[in-house]
């Protein structure tokens, strides 16, 4: 496994994530189909947020168990709690250092049957 280092564009928000990159997705659902982020699955205990917990803002919708997470400053989605797996994080990928999410080839969550 390798760590990566995360952050919002503004990098008020910073993260760390220990995993293999072995495979992202994007998903279908109302909310990750506009905002088009290639995401990556970790348990809890591969994520460390470093910094701008005070920075985060939190979105909710439908059943409000999914957490999603935006930058207040710039706005960037750096990672949410997914409803189906409240016990892990979805990394935008995007965020990620020295990782270029335009050579990824993301697989298909049907997040709109979970609607």
């Amino acid at each position: 496994m390798k760590k990566y280092s995360g952050r919002c564009h503004c990098g008020k928000v910073q993260f760390e994530v220990t995993t293999n990159l072995d495979r992202v997705v994007r998903c279908n659902c109302s909310l990750c189909s506009r905002r088009g982020a290639i995401m990556h699955r970790v348990p809890a205990e591969q994520f460390t947020l470093i910094a701008g917990e005070d920075y985060l803002t939190l979105y909710q919708f439908h059943t409000k168990t999914a957490k999603h997470y935006f930058c207040k400053v710039c706005g960037i989605y750096p990672f949410h709690r997914p409803r189906v797996a409240p016990d892990f994080y979805g990394i935008n990928v995007a965020c990620l250092e020295d990782v270029d999410s335009f050579e990824l080839q993301p697989g298909l969550v049907d997040g709109r049957s979970y609607e």
